[in-house]
């Protein structure tokens, strides 16, 4: 009766001539070593029963310890799990054929540290993609190109500091794009300009990176939809009062991206301290940024306006009412009509158009409510005012009065003013003089004060019917008016007859 081997190995030893001759210690620590290693080996087929879990088309493989992809994945896999396992290499001939109906691949938390550029290939309708928490540097341009269905991309988590700018190029249906905790210093605005943006992206998450600088001006121009999915907190921001109005403002229309994450918005402050403060106490003793105050819309008389209804989510059912609470209908004879992309439309703007305008968005999901305030001014946007600013009217009106005083006292015109006086005796002057300096050529005190003032005459021959009598009276005569005048030459004239004579333009003598 042939007896059992007391020792299980002696018969391995014999099969393996090359170990016989070596210590069985370093036999058993080769063979464990290989049982460890056998469910991630090359090329190891899926195994439904050991290695993965199979449950109709969902294959789960995580936390198996696996290196590799195991290879014979049935096609009519949907949902592939392999996450929490050691998976270094995404390799092109992970999966040899093709898998059509797979929609979600779950690769978070191995050690991917290598994608290759035809990784993607065979699983071009994938609309879910994980890979969070691994060891990616970089992204490499045209990396996802094949994955046209794709919807969520999942890379944050990782060790990512460089991203080609095609790196997403080709992906016509990504909406959500997960960036954040990694070590991206420069802001993908690629992402987001209007000319080059993935028009379907609602969410991009950037948070907790380097990133010091953003663009502003290609961030204020976005689409509220976008604004309100997009995230950059926890970024070591610089400081500026334009950064402040930014967020203000979204804090303001109450978007997700502003309120949601209002205390981690921080930036570090000009200086070698480098101080790090909320970006939203800007507005206090920081850098005393001017506290952001939605602005209104302006418009001219007889333009075309458009007011756009910037909601949070797209795809929404928007209508408008005027001032006054006027429903807009289309097909009215009003001057407002709701365009195609729900924007309002006023044409031609009239003065009556001021006022607040009330856009309602509504989805099966989310109800929306947005307030214009309108303020037309009274004038076209090429032409004058049909009403001038009070103080510059005013301005003009003093300018105006001080030349005509100005004019009145020193541009007097003369009647004969190139006249020669000819035939005029010393100490006579012309009674078409305008103006008479009467100078007393006596020494009586009394008359000498009385007379030491300049009177304005004219001459009643040519200026009959003037405002201004030289004679209040009206009893004397032409000839009675010379004989006064040639006594007030000679000093002997008498005070009620000084007192009678005017200027031409007033009835009151006009003293210099």
């Amino acid at each position: 009766m042939l007896q059992p081997s007391t020792r299980a190995g002696d018969s391995l030893l014999e099969t393996l001539p090359h170990w016989s001759k070596r210590p069985r210690w370093a036999l058993f620590l080769t063979l464990y070593v290989a049982l460890l290693w056998l469910p991630g080996a090359v090329g190891s087929a899926l195994n439904c029963h050991k290695t993965c879990i199979c449950a109709s088309n969902i294959v789960s493989c995580s936390k198996m310890n696996l290196s590799t992809v195991p290879t014979g994945i049935p096609n009519y896999t949907a949902v592939l799990d392999l996450s929490y396992n050691e998976i270094v290499r995404l390799r092109s001939e992970w999966t040899p054929v093709k898998l059509p109906k797979l929609h979600n691949l779950l690769l978070s938390h191995n050690d991917l540290h290598f994608l290759s550029s035809e990784a993607f290939i065979n699983v071009r309708y994938l609309r879910y993609l994980d890979l969070s928490s691994n060891k990616l540097q970089q992204l490499d341009e045209f990396i996802f190109e094949p994955l046209v269905n794709l919807e969520v991309l999942l890379l944050y988590h990782n060790q990512i500091s460089q991203i080609d700018r095609s790196a997403f190029v080709g992906m016509i249906n990504l909406q959500k794009l997960y960036l954040s905790q990694n070590q991206i210093s420069r802001f993908p605005a690629e992402l987001v300009r209007e000319k080059s943006r993935l028009e379907k992206l609602s969410l991009l998450d950037v948070s907790s990176n380097k990133i010091k600088m953003l663009p502003i001006d290609d961030l204020q121009v976005l689409p509220a939809w976008i604004k309100n999915g997009l995230y950059f907190h926890n970024n070591p921001l610089l400081c500026h009062c334009d950064l402040y109005t930014l967020l203000a403002h979204w804090y303001i229309r109450k978007l997700n991206s502003a309120v949601d994450f209002k205390d981690d918005y921080t930036c570090i402050l000009p200086g070698p301290q480098k101080t790090k403060v909320g970006v939203f106490e800007l507005s206090g003793d920081n850098m005393n940024c001017s506290t952001f105050k939605e602005a209104d819309e302006e418009a001219f008389l007889e333009q075309t306006l458009t007011l756009g209804c910037d909601t949070k989510h797209r795809n929404m059912l928007k209508t408008w009412t005027m001032p006054g609470n006027v429903p807009v209908i289309p097909g009215s004879n009003q001057t407002a009509k709701v365009l195609p992309d729900g924007s309002l439309q006023i044409s031609p703007v009239r003065s009556e158009d001021s006022g607040t305008y009330t856009c309602f968005a509504t989805s099966e999901a989310f109800n929306e409510t947005i307030y214009v305030v309108l303020k037309v001014h009274n004038f076209t946007m090429h032409g004058s005012g049909d009403t001038l600013n009070t103080a510059y009217t005013t301005l003009v009106g003093c300018l105006a009065s001080v030349v005509l005083v100005l004019m009145y006292l020193y541009l007097t015109p003369c009647r004969c003013f190139c006249c020669p006086n000819k035939g005029k005796a010393r100490g006579e002057d012309s009674i078409h003089s305008s103006m008479l300096s009467v100078t007393p050529t006596h020494e009586d005190p009394a008359l000498k004060a009385e007379l030491n003032r300049h009177v304005a005459f004219i001459d009643s021959k040519d200026l009959q019917g003037q405002n201004g009598k030289l004679n209040p009276n009206g009893d004397e005569d032409d000839d009675d008016l010379d004989a006064e005048a040639g006594s007030l030459m000679k000093g002997k004239r008498k005070k009620s007859v000084a007192e009678s004579i005017s200027s031409v333009f007033s009835d009151t003598p006009m003293v210099v």
